[in-house]
């Protein structure tokens, strides 16, 4: 618990030192500011229930459920019939081609997202859908077809049958949360939780253009966690992300839910505790701590486990509903930002419900490592009025952006120190259910923040899909 101590003094004396993160933008850059350009209509009639506070077709840790790619924006969700169905538009289209690809909604869980990633070394676009703790489901596109989009036409003889592996690999018979990366040879990572919540662990596998490899577990569910209620022996690492920046790092925050609620306070709050980081410059083989210690080994004996020194960032204990599956990003020269959202303990030291004391007493904070190494918290000043997640992106002069559930956005200024945190747009008029998608891959290649988002409903009554457009300043 000394540990702990100092992490959190570290932390609080930060918070209240801006001055250390500035610098890292010219005086002349602009602040953050957001443009809408325009929406357009994916389905008038999208498959809607809600399953774990959440919808199936946005839900915030649905990792390229939206991307831009070589001047087009592909899409994925599923229809009133519950078909999976990828659509396509060229940039600055008002209107999207669509496709079915052979598969319908097994459950009403929105765990079973649909996950997009691009094989650069091939030009394929995959999709890994429909997964909570069981099977899933598989689909890759002929090879080029996302490098010549405009000489291809766009009709299901373009993907292949759906798989129950990965072109005959199987992974594991308990699947959750694919996330799709590319790496920077142009191969495709596809990074899964083997297992069950309380009790998993993450693991890779990769495509080469060829055939894919599992790469194994990098993750550990052992160890023994221990607060000042009782103790857990067993847990798993849910990610807020995994990105290679620009310079080839592969990043990832991450918080740890215990199996045991006696770690807890209440039994209806929720048991992850602690923001934690960690990094690999092989390619996912190694991690290592923010000190730079090998903390683990995919596939090999030696994982990332809770016991591991050195890897929680900011510290907090399972008594304030913090939130998993968050968010991150990198800036431009390659330093990890995170959002993390919980309720801070001025509103009182235990959440009784989780669902509801988020929703009054929620806040979200933007986490990050500045230019000395040192890292800092922001409270962002915007009540969330919700239990769900906030997305993170930083726009070319590395200001930050937080996407609220609803569809709320607010920027904060790299010049001062991601200070200045302020609503740019407040939702109006986009009457969205909660959680947005994002596509991260467009913020960066022309300097749009688009997101898909789900219009509210009631009971299973479908409801309409939408893609909103902001520019970013240029």
């Amino acid at each position: 618990m000394h540990r702990r101590t100092l992490l959190a003094a570290a932390l609080a004396g930060a918070v209240v030192t801006p001055a250390l993160a500035s610098g890292t933008a010219r005086a002349a850059d602009p602040g953050p500011a957001v443009t809408r350009t325009g929406t357009t209509t994916l389905d008038n009639q999208a498959i809607f229930f809600v399953s774990y506070d959440g919808l199936v077709n946005n839900n915030a840790f649905q990792k390229n459920g939206l991307l831009t790619y070589k001047g087009y924006q592909y899409a994925v969700w599923y229809t009133a019939d519950r078909n999976a169905v990828v659509g396509r538009r060229a940039l600055g289209a008002s209107t999207w081609s669509t496709v079915k690809v052979g598969h319908t909604l097994r459950y009403n869980d929105s765990h079973n997202v649909i996950s997009m990633g691009v094989s650069k070394v091939d030009g394929r676009l995959h999709l890994n859908m429909d997964s909570h703790s069981d099977g899933f489901t598989y689909v890759k596109s002929v090879a080029g077809l996302m490098d010549n989009p405009a000489g291809l036409s766009w009709t299901a003889s373009r993907f292949g049958a759906p798989q129950s592996t990965l072109d005959g690999l199987a992974l594991t018979s308990q699947f959750t949360y694919p996330q799709f990366i590319s790496t920077p040879e142009g191969r495709l990572q596809l990074s899964y939780r083997v297992a069950v919540s309380g009790n998993g662990r993450n693991a890779l596998a990769e495509y080469d253009g060829t055939k894919w490899t599992n790469l194994g577990e990098w993750s550990s569910s052992t160890g023994t966690y221990s607060s000042e209620h009782g103790s857990s022996t067993a847990r798993n690492m849910y990610l807020h992300g995994i990105d290679y920046d620009r310079g080839g790092r592969l990043h990832s925050f991450f918080t740890w839910r215990e199996q045991n609620g006696a770690v807890m306070c209440s039994s209806g709050g929720i048991t992850n505790h602690d923001t934690g980081y960690v990094y690999s410059d092989d390619r996912g083989r190694t991690w290592r701590n923010n000190a730079g210690t090998v903390v683990g080994v995919t596939g090999g004996s030696d994982k990332v486990s809770v016991n591991d020194a050195g890897l929680v960032v900011d510290p907090l204990n399972p008594d304030h509903s913090l939130m998993n599956q968050e968010s991150q990003f990198t800036d431009s020269a390659g330093r990890p930002h995170a959002i993390i959202s919980y309720v801070p303990g001025r509103f009182g030291q235990c959440t009784t419900n989780y669902v509801t004391d988020r929703t009054r007493n929620g806040r979200a904070f933007h986490v990050r490592r500045n230019a000395s190494g040192t890292w800092q918290k922001t409270e962002i000043p915007v009540p969330l009025n919700s239990s769900q997640r906030t997305k993170l992106i930083l726009d070319k002069y590395d200001n930050a952006y937080a996407i609220f559930p609803f569809g709320r956005i607010a920027g904060a200024s790299a010049a001062s120190g991601y200070t200045d945190w302020r609503i740019l747009f407040d939702g109006s008029g986009l009457n969205a259910f909660g959680e947005v998608v994002i596509d991260e891959m467009r913020v960066a290649q022309d300097g749009v923040l688009s997101f898909m988002y789900q219009e509210k409903s009631s009971g299973t009554t479908p409801s309409a899909l939408r893609v909103i457009d902001f520019r970013l300043p240029a």
